[in-house]
């Protein structure tokens, strides 16, 4: 095959997939504000989403907190300046390392969840039976995970940058020889505003997307068992490129000069 073309249909394969991708967040955002809402379907999607993540959240961020204490604490001590190992501690937390692993582990839990669940409903046709009797799927299955995805994983960021950051105390209290008052204190001497809130819109646009992909995955699924596997694969593998994408996008919107 001649590779031009070759790369011309990879290319024009991907703007139909991102087509696709946007009418299928359109249609969702259309349907859902329209009504009727189902408030406990959303509640449900909420507790799935954020009080069933808050574990593999909590133990990845103090284990994060821990190491990059030490790896901090190792780095300045080459020039002298271990003093800022509190301060890189909260910055890193609260604008990179947060919301990012949160929403890496989330992508790892709920979207591979929905795709399988709603891939599911595909492949068994039970979403041809809500349309049947006149329950909207986008109204049923996708707006409630995408509003529990956006609202739920800011609360989890911010809890994770508090054991972050708790964990980085620890090791350097207990382990590097900190004095307690130094440390909180440089732990918030630098801290503004600016970097808890980039952290949070960047969980906020992390949820989306999680619930966005893991829908739209599993919606769009075929062929099956075999198919509903591909499917889960592909909402994990494409939230988390999407995921580090927006990161990028976002860091530059707040911290460009």
């Amino acid at each position: 095959m001649n590779p031009l073309a070759a790369l011309g249909r990879l290319f024009l394969d991907f703007l139909a997939a991102v087509g696709d991708l946007s009418l299928f967040a359109g249609q969702t955002i259309i349907q859902g504000l329209r009504g009727p809402y189902y408030p406990r379907a959303i509640l449900r999607q909420m507790v799935d989403i954020g009080y069933y993540s808050l574990p593999v959240v909590g133990l990845t961020a103090i284990f994060t907190g821990m190491v990059l204490a030490l790896q901090s604490h190792t780095g300045f001590a080459r020039f002298e300046a271990q003093s800022a190992v509190a301060t890189i501690v909260v910055l890193s937390m609260t604008r990179e390392l947060g919301p990012v692993l949160a929403g890496l582990m989330v992508a790892g839990r709920v979207g591979a969840s929905m795709a399988a669940e709603i891939g599911t409903m595909r492949v068994t046709e039970q979403i041809d039976a809500l349309t049947t009797l006149s329950t909207d799927p986008y109204k049923y299955l996708v707006w409630p995970r995408v509003i529990a995805g956006l609202l739920m994983l800011p609360l989890l960021v911010l809890v994770a940058d508090i054991i972050g950051v708790f964990g980085g105390y620890l090791v350097g209290i207990y382990k590097l020889g900190f004095s307690a008052p130094d440390y909180l204190r440089r732990t918030f001497e630098y801290l503004e505003t600016e970097d808890v809130v980039s952290g949070l819109v960047k969980a906020a646009v992390f949820g989306f997307i999680v619930a966005l992909m893991g829908c739209y995955q599993g919606y769009y699924s075929r062929g099956g068992a075999q198919g509903v596997g591909a499917a889960t694969t592909k909402a994990v593998v494409s939230a988390s490129i999407m995921i580090l994408t927006a990161n990028y996008i976002i860091t530059e919107l707040f911290f460009s000069q």
